[in-house]
């Protein structure tokens, strides 16, 4: 009569512990697998640099922001030499 054991070496006698590690190990592992891969499609790939070349300038007083704006186009040269007489008639004042 031959005996058929179900633990025939196919499984290398993992119990339950060793389940639990694997899968404690695994998980981790494969989330920081899809984070790393989201991470790089977000951001254009692996090649892009995560630090602007250069950094934005911050407008410092209201000269520098009708200045900004004048660069933008928001106002025409009229209305940027009509606002700027009137800040600096302002700070006169």
């Amino acid at each position: 009569m031959v005996t058929v054991h179900w633990d025939d070496g196919w499984h290398d006698g993992m119990g339950g512990l060793g389940w639990l590690v694997m899968v404690s190990v695994m998980v981790p592992f494969w989330v920081g697998v899809v984070w790393v891969v989201t991470s790089a499609v977000r951001n254009g790939g692996l090649n892009r640099a995560s630090v602007p070349s250069t950094p934005p300038v911050l407008a410092t007083g209201p000269e520098d922001v009708l200045h900004d704006r004048f660069a933008r186009g928001e106002i025409d040269v009229e209305e940027y030499h009509h606002r700027l007489d009137a800040i600096r008639a302002k700070r006169l004042v």
